[in-house]
């Protein structure tokens, strides 16, 4: 076995072995040559794991290739009379599942015995409540949609806008900027300037309906609502009930349960009935129709359960739909089996409604995402 005093025996060696893996069918940069001959000068040749490490760690870049490196690794070196076998015994593979705070004293227990290294593979049980209606979800389970809730993020539609930015496309000539190029070049134009309209964010206007019927689900629904205004501008947050009330000013607070806490304050008619038409009546006369849901996308969560007039529900669903660019109906009762849109208010809204979608758990929640910004 050449010794460790000997770099040019290393060279050789490492140059062969790579030439070998590489012949053998395994991706190997060439510059892994030169730094396993540097990593044999550094462990010696007397370290038979050392060596065997090394050329693993320079020249062996995916676990799937191990065996194939192992076998170049025994058939080179045994060539060279230096057999280097190394086996490292496999690594415990445990499934660790995330524990209550009762459970820390058995963690605790089981540390203090003397235990081969573990690999420990974690998973969170988000994945598990994805497909969950909310209506079944327990405290801890509240808890846990909350922290998914708030790394939601929604971009939504955009919209050409009026005003123009400069752009490499030629469209429109821009002649302030081409003119103001020209005055630095003796008023020659050797470089003429574009523009193109701008883009901009169409409005996102959310009606939730907060009424006893809806009780299981405004819980989540309105905390959707929170992640939706604190991660975009021009979102507007309306509850309705048997009133309409502006939410959007409490749920601006960063802080979920401050923002959550100060909504229901501001809601008087928290858990109470519905009316849809005269509500949504309420939001177009004083808001939608005067500008904010022009050109908008309106979002109306609501199990379609309404104590008012059909028709009046029916007209105002209509005078919405003429002015707005989309409007998209979540009901978190669509998911149940055997459902059917008979509910009088549901019935009469569904005519001038573009996009029908449940909202009864995370997965749902994460299509309604897609939806808006589609």
């Amino acid at each position: 076995m050449p010794s460790a005093t000997e770099p040019a025996a290393g060279a050789r060696a490492a140059v062969g072995l790579a030439r070998l893996v590489r012949a053998a069918g395994l991706r190997v940069p060439f510059d892994s040559a030169g730094v396993f001959a540097e990593a044999l000068a550094a462990v010696g040749w007397d370290d038979a794991g050392g060596v065997y490490w090394a050329a693993r760690a320079t020249l062996c870049r995916r676990p799937e290739d191990t065996d194939l490196f192992d076998a170049c690794f025994r058939a080179w070196f045994g060539a060279t009379n230096a057999a280097v076998t190394v086996t490292a015994p496999p690594p415990e593979i445990v499934v660790a599942l995330e524990r209550a705070a009762d459970d820390d004293a058995d963690v605790g227990e089981a540390d203090d015995r003397e235990a081969p290294p573990v690999l420990a593979v974690r998973f969170s049980p988000t994945e598990t409540l994805r497909d969950r209606d909310f209506a079944s979800f327990s405290a801890a389970e509240h808890a846990e949609a909350r922290s998914v809730l708030a790394d939601l993020r929604m971009f939504g539609p955009r919209r050409r806008s009026r005003r123009h930015v400069p752009s490499h496309l030629r469209r429109r000539p821009d002649v302030r900027r081409t003119v103001r190029a020209a005055m630095r070049t003796g008023g020659e134009p050797f470089g003429r300037r574009y523009r193109a309209p701008s883009v901009r964010a169409r409005r996102l206007v959310l009606l939730c309906d907060v009424s006893g019927s809806m009780e299981p689900y405004s819980r989540v629904i309105v905390r959707f609502l929170h992640s939706a205004v604190v991660a975009r501008s021009h979102v507007e947050a309306f509850a309705i009930g048997t009133r309409l009330t502006r939410i959007t000013r409490e749920l601006a607070n960063h802080d979920p349960d401050a923002a959550i806490a100060a909504a229901a304050r501001r809601v008087s008619d928290w858990s109470g009935g519905t009316r849809l038409g005269e509500t949504i009546g309420q939001f177009n006369a004083e808001w939608g129709i005067r500008g904010m849901a022009r050109g908008a996308v309106v979002v109306i969560v609501s199990d379609g359960w309404d104590r008012g007039s059909p028709d009046l529900l029916a007209e105002q669903m209509e005078r919405l739909h003429r002015v707005a660019h989309r409007v998209i109906w979540v009901n978190p009762l669509k998911a149940s089996p055997g459902y059917a849109p008979l509910a009088a208010g549901m019935a009469a809204a569904l005519p001038s409604i573009d996009h029908f979608v449940d909202g009864h758990s995370l997965a749902s929640l994460a299509e309604l995402v897609a939806v808006i910004d589609a």
